[in-house]
């Protein structure tokens, strides 16, 4: 197939490939920034096509991604069931569109490697809907944390239980989603404490995984719906996280990412149970300073950078081949072969 025109104006032309909640979430952010043109939808839902045609009506609706590849775009958003994630990025980057995916980027670290090669090939831009990063209380975080603010750091703490679960059924067939829990919220968790700690390499993973109260057992029919694990770091560092679906938390979901060191403490923590409002708070002994508070309008920061990025020309950015590192680190808590 050939590559179709691009366009001549600096506004990219998106095409939007599933536009379920999270889709449309992230079409509405990149619509109001105005930094890119919703040129095209392929959505197979009446239902989710209507109401993502209401926030973009002068896009071209079509039925699949080998019809949204014959429309003059520059990149394409990804927000289809995880399964369908990393086959639809390598045919969409080697069409020669940029891509900009949701989490996770692949089920395992096999097809996460395949697509930061694809992309690497195409020389186009890849992002990862890693949204968290871009809350204002991780931005004040992570430069605190990477230029020694709180001096070495020796643990993490992260949490993140969602009292409800996922509403999709296939989110519950491990041949679709690639895992339970872990690869839906706990991609977050990894991401975050590697992300702020440099990405240092993870010399041990320790993991206890659970299916509505019985150890999860080898080669498992279910997922996961609770999570326990501890990643030793190359730096001495011991990160522990846990994650669930409809746990019995006393509130819609308790969220939290705390990072303590020899010269102090930094923590991201939900407000009042909700999965939006965060606040940071910058820990000394006993004392407490506030460094961020809502309201913080994140969600839909890495997409509207991500297409920031591509009208300034970008092509791939090494930065993606972090991407990888957090699906090796997943499979090691599943207890998968790593390669």
């Amino acid at each position: 197939m050939s590559l179709p025109a691009r366009p001549s104006a600096r506004r990219p032309r998106l095409g939007f490939l599933g536009t379920g909640w999270i889709g449309r979430n992230r079409l509405k952010a990149l619509a109001d920034s105005g930094i890119a043109e919703i040129a095209a939808i392929a959505e197979p839902s009446p239902e989710c096509l209507r109401e993502a045609s209401d926030l973009a009506p002068e896009a071209t609706q079509v039925g699949a991604l080998e019809e949204l590849m014959q429309e003059p775009l520059d990149g394409i958003v990804i927000a289809t069931p995880s399964a369908l994630h990393a086959d639809q990025a390598m045919t969409a980057l080697a069409h020669g569109f940029a891509v900009f995916c949701q989490k996770p980027l692949g089920r395992d670290f096999a097809e996460a490697s395949a697509v930061i090669q694809a992309a690497r090939t195409a020389d186009r831009l890849l992002g990862v809907d890693l949204s968290y990063r871009y809350t204002d209380a991780m931005r004040r975080i992570q430069p605190i944390v990477s230029q020694g603010g709180i001096g070495r750091v020796q643990a993490v703490d992260l949490v993140f239980h969602n009292a409800y679960g996922p509403d999709k059924s296939w989110f519950y067939d491990p041949e679709q989603s690639g895992g339970g829990c872990v690869i839906d919220l706990g991609v977050h968790l990894v991401d975050l404490a590697l992300w702020t700690l440099g990405f240092p390499e993870v010399v041990k993973v320790e993991s206890h995984l659970f299916a509505k109260g019985e150890p999860l057992p080898a080669n498992p029919s279910v997922v996961e719906d609770f999570a326990l694990a501890t990643l030793t770091l190359e730096t001495g560092t011991v990160v522990r996280f846990a994650c669930s679906w409809r746990l019995h938390a006393g509130q819609d979901a308790v969220i939290s990412a705390a990072f303590y060191g020899s010269e102090g403490g930094l923590a991201l923590t939900n407000v009042d149970g909700s999965f939006y409002d965060f606040v940071a708070g910058h820990y000394r002994g006993t004392s407490r300073e506030t460094i961020a508070a809502p309201s913080d309008d994140w969600q839909g920061r890495a997409v509207v950078d991500w297409a920031r990025r591509l009208a300034e020309g970008h092509r791939y950015d090494p930065q993606a081949d972090q991407y990888p590192q957090v699906a090796r680190v997943l499979d090691r808590i599943y207890g998968r072969r790593v390669r």
